[in-house]
């Protein structure tokens, strides 16, 4: 069986943090030093906890321990993220949202795993995002939060 292609967001790191999000977050961290899950993120992850609380840079160094996969920012994923902000997708505030599931799109990941549920891991705004993907000749991306994809914490 193919192992799945995960492409964390900060809010994940983040999340292994929070008293309400860690057991999830730290099991897909786990699903990842075990095999069960590959681990993919990008430079805009590393940039974003570059800038975060020194936790969270301390955080992230237990999944770079994995060998994750990183993702550079094409060009391909900026005029998608682009697309997302023609039309109306999110605000030029989180265009760095878009861009997440831009790059992952363009990279083909399996799955988008993020805590962010007001511009992300929504349902109308994932369908917005699908539909714009698949107008820019883009597969449909798939996206959960931890919860739903960690098998860690769900008993």
């Amino acid at each position: 069986m193919k192992v799945q292609r995960v492409y964390i967001d900060t809010s994940v790191i983040g999340g292994c943090l929070d008293h309400e999000f860690a057991i999830w977050s730290k099991g897909l961290l786990r699903d990842f030093q075990e095999g069960n899950l590959l681990l993919v993120v990008s430079t805009i992850v590393t940039a974003e906890v570059t800038a975060a609380y020194e936790a969270v840079q301390m955080q992230y160094e237990d999944f770079l321990a994995v060998n994750p996969e990183v993702l550079e920012v094409t060009e391909q994923a900026i005029l998608l993220a682009e697309a997302y902000q023609q039309r109306k997708i999110l605000t030029p505030k989180y265009y760095a949202d878009g861009l997440h599931i831009a790059v992952a799109t363009v990279a083909e990941v399996d799955v988008l795993v993020s805590w962010n549920f007001k511009h992300i891991v929504h349902f109308n705004k994932i369908r917005l995002f699908n539909a714009a993907n698949l107008e820019m000749g883009y597969k449909p991306i798939q996206i959960y939060s931890p919860r739903e994809v960690t098998t860690y914490g769900t008993d």
